[in-house]
């Protein structure tokens, strides 16, 4: 691609610090149109302060933005869109009570000659947007009842209808099925072709390779490197992420595998799955696999007593049990980390002491409160096994990166000391080195003989990890495969409900 001689957007030595954290330090960067920019680094790394900087969100305490040769101080996102520049977050940001039409001319509807809403020209407008997408959406669909893929597409609309000629998109496809990915990913291409300035920030590196021209690694609050996408290996990437060689990126050390612990026969939960059975052992990693929808998490639900099976039989060291609430899937040695861990595993205003020892309040409490010396005892213990980086067990956990805080998930759920751990997208939206930290805590606590299962997303963490894997489609089981038979192109064909393929 031949890249044009003159930058959309432009930021020279730019150096942003909050109180003592310096998160920029002479930072440059470089955005040309109708070119696909990748932004890599681990979390901390600077990524979302420059992308707030360019969105006008910060200002910088140093350095120059130019937008079109021209230096420039965003002050505002207002201003920041006035000036081509559109952002898309990770969560969408519309008003689910609008419908498509009216999230994507908020605040600037168009009007007749009698300054009333020309209701007909606005959707006749997105209509023709969406169109030019190749999107096929209603524009007057309610946004609150749209999946986040189509959610995006309306903030892409919402990005072209202002005249953008930079788009950001920060970590677009956390939350898409593969199919959703690959329908985002050919609209990027597309507005790649009309001379769309982007820039991606993604943790995902096959992403990165599939879609980005150039590639910013950054560590530390510093650009490491700036270099064509097609010129570094991810093994290259990683190490400039990290600032050090991983070992392994999945560490899955040999565990002995014992006897079953786990045995689910039959389980249905109406509308949702139905007949799923599976045994897992102790010291065994089983990994659930399939698309976005298959009842993976709703499965696990049913098993921590949060849902209940309408039919069907759980077995625990052999003993049927009825397991009625997540406090009894507790007292049966059952932990459960959730996918939404900021929503549902974390109280982010709560220390990292007081988040660990929730679930054994009971045993950390006194008369007249909670025995602190007993809690400090117990954090500082897990803190140091996982590696917790914080500046102590008091900080709140809301100041943690996304790896600590599902390091805390973590710790919370092991001091209950349980047999049965259920981990749903555990290293969902944590970078590199903090995956490879996550992975080696897996292996460790199987090697101690936990029993885990494993929902992921990521099928290579899956075939990497797991010692089984079970694949679902549509609420049904349509494969269980051993280590050595599972690969991505059996795993896929038996998640696309395709349970005939010879083998």
């Amino acid at each position: 691609m031949t890249q044009p001689s003159e930058p959309i957007a432009e930021l020279i030595d730019i150096s942003k610090q909050f109180g003592t954290t310096q998160a920029l330090r002479g930072v440059d960067l470089a955005l040309y149109p109708g070119e696909i920019h990748a932004l890599v680094g681990e979390n901390g790394a600077g990524k979302s302060t420059l992308v707030k900087l360019l969105g006008g969100i910060h200002r910088p305490d140093t350095g120059i933005i130019r937008i079109n040769g021209t230096e420039t101080e965003l002050h505002s996102p207002a201003q920041s869109q006035h000036l081509g520049i559109a952002v898309i977050h990770q969560e969408p940001t519309l008003f689910p009570d609008l419908n498509v039409a009216e999230n994507v001319f908020m605040g600037r509807h168009p009007r007749d000659r009698f300054g009333r809403v020309d209701w007909k020209q606005m959707y006749q407008e997105v209509e023709r947007l969406l169109a030019s997408l190749d999107v096929h959406l209603s524009v007057y669909a309610p946004v609150r009842g749209l999946p986040v893929a189509d959610q995006q597409l309306v903030e892409i609309a919402k990005a072209l209808s202002l005249d953008a000629r930079i788009l950001i998109m920060d970590e677009p496809t956390a939350a898409l099925s593969p199919h959703e990915v690959e329908k985002l990913f050919t609209i990027t291409k597309q507005l790649r072709q009309r001379g769309v300035a982007i820039l991606f920030v993604s943790h995902r590196l096959e992403e990165i390779a599939e879609l980005a021209d150039k590639l910013t690694i950054m560590r530390d609050g510093v650009r490491v490197i700036t270099a064509p996408a097609s010129e570094l290996t991810s093994e290259e990437i990683i190490r400039h992420m990290v600032g050090r060689e991983l070992t392994s990126l999945f560490p899955k050390g040999e565990a002995q595998i014992g006897e079953i612990v786990l045995e689910v026969r039959h389980l249905t939960r109406k509308g949702v799955f139905r007949d799923v059975s599976f045994q897992l052992r102790h010291g065994e990693i089983l990994g659930f696999s399939g698309l976005v929808g298959a009842g993976r998490t709703e499965v696990a639900r049913v098993l921590f007593g949060i849902d209940r099976a309408d039919e069907g039989e759980i077995l625990i060291d052999n003993q049927p049990v009825r397991i009625s609430s997540p406090k009894a899937a507790m007292r049966h040695g059952l932990a459960y980390v959730p996918e939404d861990r900021r929503q549902q595993g974390l109280v982010m205003d709560f220390t990292i002491a007081a988040n660990m020892t929730l679930p054994i309040v009971r045993q950390v409490s006194k008369i007249g409160g909670v025995d602190r010396q007993r809690e400090h005892s117990i954090a500082t213990n897990y803190s140091q096994q996982l590696r917790i980086r914080s500046t102590g067990i008091q900080q709140l956990v809301k100041a943690l990166s996304g790896g600590n805080q599902q390091k805390v998930v973590l710790a919370k759920w092991l001091i209950t000391n349980p047999s049965i751990l259920i981990l749903d997208e555990p290293t969902r939206g944590i970078d590199i080195g903090a995956k490879a930290e996550v992975h080696r805590i897996i292996s460790e606590l199987a090697a101690k003989g936990l029993a885990i299962i494993l929902i992921s997303s990521e099928l290579p963490e899956v075939l990497a990890m797991s010692d089984r894997v079970l694949v679902m489609h549509e609420g049904h089981v349509t494969g269980i495969f051993e280590r050595d038979e599972a690969d991505q192109e059996r795993v896929m064909f038996a998640a696309t409900g395709q349970t005939n393929r010879e083998k």
